[in-house]
């Protein structure tokens, strides 16, 4: 038996389910469209398949872009299981600066659940940079609905806000908590927030592929044309700067490669990895209630479905949501732009990592192939 039939095998995973997963992972790259995929499963705390395609090897690292935002979340538990924040508090409790033009009454937990109000407020990542034009844009922020009436995506913007509560709550930066207090004691060191120059050599350019849907062809498929974001390929083309990578944008500038994503959600599920638990019990079942109630997506009219910065698949809706269709309920994660996907099924214990530095500008096969990879995933238990 080869070893890594036999890695497999130990974790329960079964190899002829996961070589029809490998072989539906390879088929964009053999067939041109994607430049480089990495995809890893774990179960039991540790990885049982990792593969590279194309221009990719297992040691590169990819933008993950908003599968960052269980990165951050994650970080943000630890003050909530310290008793260092609370999900009540008013956001401008704790940075006055924010507390301005309708934003007074914006709750912690709003910015967690995409209901606080400002899912377009305009920020450069680089203003980062400085606290006081951060602070400053901050201020100017507007509200563009009543603050938890209604759930509509929050790329970034709210990341930001809480990126800053994670400093003045733990007194240090944003990057170095997370990096100090998550990834180093997990061992992680192949998830970085905030790029340093010596990690740009082996991390994959973004590129975009195919073409762009016309609205037709949205029509013909009876299907909304999606709405515009600041989520552009001229904003995601950034990504390949070292300046842009530095920042650590907290709601999409992590970087990774599938093996330690596929890890980290192990340590969500389990609490830690190795001996080393972060997050209690009390904590992991907290974060993954629903907060959303009733709300929908803007799009398709489907329940959010959102934890404390996590998406739970729930419903037979699921696939909406960027799970597969065979994943459980209790499914909990964060996909990103381009189709990176990132989540763990607790009812199988499997976890997945999907990247791709391919961003298919083809929305409807992004998704499709997105779901594919997932159900496929899903079923690789023995």
């Amino acid at each position: 038996m080869s070893d890594r039939m036999a890695s497999m095998q130990a974790l329960g995973l079964d190899p002829a389910k996961v070589d029809v997963l490998l072989g539906r992972v390879r088929r964009e790259v053999d067939e041109g469209l994607l430049p480089a995929v990495q995809i890893a499963l774990a179960r039991h705390g540790k990885v049982g398949v990792v593969e590279s395609f194309g221009s990719a090897n297992n040691d590169s690292l990819t933008p993950i872009f908003s599968a960052t935002k269980g990165i951050t979340s994650a970080a943000a538990w630890l003050l909530f299981q310290d008793n260092k924040l609370s999900e009540e508090e008013l956001v401008a409790d704790i940075i006055p600066e924010f507390g301005s033009q309708g934003k007074e009454k914006v709750t912690v937990q709003q910015l967690f659940t995409h209901t606080a109000g400002f899912p377009h407020a305009p920020f450069r990542p680089l203003q980062w940079n400085s606290k006081e034009e951060t602070l400053g844009r901050f201020a100017q922020w507007r509200l563009s609905w009543e603050s938890g009436s209604k759930f509509e995506y929050h790329p970034t913007s709210s990341m930001w806000v809480i990126a800053e509560i994670i400093e003045r709550r733990s007194g240090q930066t944003y990057t170095d908590f997370v990096r100090s207090q998550v990834l180093e004691p997990l061992g992680l060191n192949n998830i970085i927030v905030g790029l340093p120059e010596s990690e740009n050599p082996r991390t994959l350019p973004v590129e975009h592929c195919g073409e762009v849907m016309t609205a037709q062809e949205y029509k013909n498929l009876g299907i909304p044309v999606p709405p515009e974001s600041e989520v552009t390929e001229e904003i995601l083309l950034t990504f390949n700067q070292p300046d842009i990578r530095a920042v650590g944008v907290p709601g999409g500038g992590g970087f990774a490669n599938a093996a330690d994503l596929a890890l980290f959600y192990q340590a969500l599920l389990h609490g830690g990895l190795d001996g080393v638990e972060l997050w209690s019990q009390q904590t992991r079942e907290s974060v993954r209630q629903v907060r959303s109630g009733d709300l929908t997506d803007m799009m398709f009219k489907k329940l959010a479905n959102r934890g404390l910065g996590i998406i739970i698949s729930g419903d037979d809706s699921r696939g909406f949501r960027g799970f597969g269709k065979t994943n459980s309920p209790e499914t909990f994660g964060h996909n990103g732009a381009g189709g990176q996907l990132a989540w763990v099924d607790p009812a199988t214990g499997i976890s997945l990592a999907y990247l791709t530095s391919g961003h298919d500008r083809n929305a409807v096969r992004q998704g499709r192939r997105g779901v594919a990879i997932g159900s496929l995933a899903a079923e690789c238990a023995l």
